[in-house]
């Protein structure tokens, strides 16, 4: 009899250790679980730790609270100023309510994953190649809004979208970097230009001033000449007033022996007895030759 007893003991033991183990889950620490009872969700979420369900009636699912980054394929289209490019993104985004990520989607992953990809089409179509290239964190607070709002109704939260890369043709490329270059080269241009006016300027202040001390200018010019002999040249340019060759001719011309002199015309006149300077007619009125 007792040992009919202690065997029923051994037998209830292993059936218990049995039931234990075949009830007995474990919930991670960044997981929830949700119990479905013969189909149905019964009781509230199950927080990390030991669980016990009732065998072959209770089916627990996990669920993965961490923020899962979902990298969206690249996606071609064609933007607001007729140009083709191709756009890939990343969105982040975690599950707030483990229910209705089972209930209400069938794969919530999924889901997220089209709506980014659908949102990243319509945000193409909308925006410029500029706003593309330029205006990122405008384009992914519109598309983190876009995928946000119905997710929202699936327990999904998202957290960031980033748009990684924009590609655009060879062509298109080539004409941005056309485009650069023009735009560079016309910079530069303004800028030597501007140098000029400036040093315009001030060799005219400089004028100026040379022109109230003649000294002045002669000691620029021995300036100068000091300046390029330093240089070690085996010519010497030496600048010379144009003013002074004139002098020198003018001073060079003998009078005219009969007392005519050249007009400012160059007519000849005449010098008469009385001191006064007339022109001479006669030379005026025969003809050329």
């Amino acid at each position: 009899m007792v040992q009919e007893l202690l065997v029923a003991v051994v037998a209830a033991l292993c059936a218990g250790a049995l039931y234990v183990a075949a009830g007995a889950r474990v919930v991670k620490q960044y997981e929830q679980g949700v119990l479905f009872r013969l189909g149905r969700v019964t009781g509230s979420v199950r927080q990390p730790g030991f669980n016990l369900v009732i065998p072959f009636a209770d089916r627990l699912h996990k669920v993965n609270m961490q923020i899962v980054t979902l990298p969206v394929p690249a996606q071609e289209g064609i933007t607001r100023d007729n140009v083709t490019v191709r756009v890939d993104a990343v969105v982040y985004f975690r599950v707030v309510d483990a229910v209705s990520a089972l209930v209400k989607v069938e794969d919530y992953k999924f889901a997220v994953s089209q709506m980014a990809q659908t949102s990243l089409r319509s945000i193409i179509g909308k925006s410029d190649l500029d706003d593309l290239l330029s205006s990122r964190e405008q384009l992914n607070q519109g598309l983190e809004l876009m995928i946000d709002s119905p997710a929202v109704g699936w327990g999904v939260q998202v957290d960031r979208v980033e748009i990684k890369d924009v590609s655009l043709p060879d062509t298109m490329k080539r004409s941005m970097a056309r485009q650069a270059e023009a735009d560079r080269e016309r910079r530069a241009r303004i800028i030597n230009a501007d140098a000029e006016f400036q040093a315009s300027k001030k060799l005219a202040e400089a004028a100026q001033q040379m022109a109230s001390t003649p000294s002045a200018l002669q000691l620029r010019l021995l300036q100068t000449i000091v300046a390029v002999a330093a240089e070690k040249n085996s010519t010497l340019v030496l600048p010379f007033p144009v003013e002074l060759l004139r002098f020198l001719e003018r001073a060079q011309q003998p009078a005219p022996a009969g007392g005519a002199a050249p007009g400012p015309a160059g007519r000849p006149e005449v010098v008469h007895s009385d001191g006064a300077v007339r022109e001479d007619t006669a030379a005026v009125r025969q003809p050329p030759g």
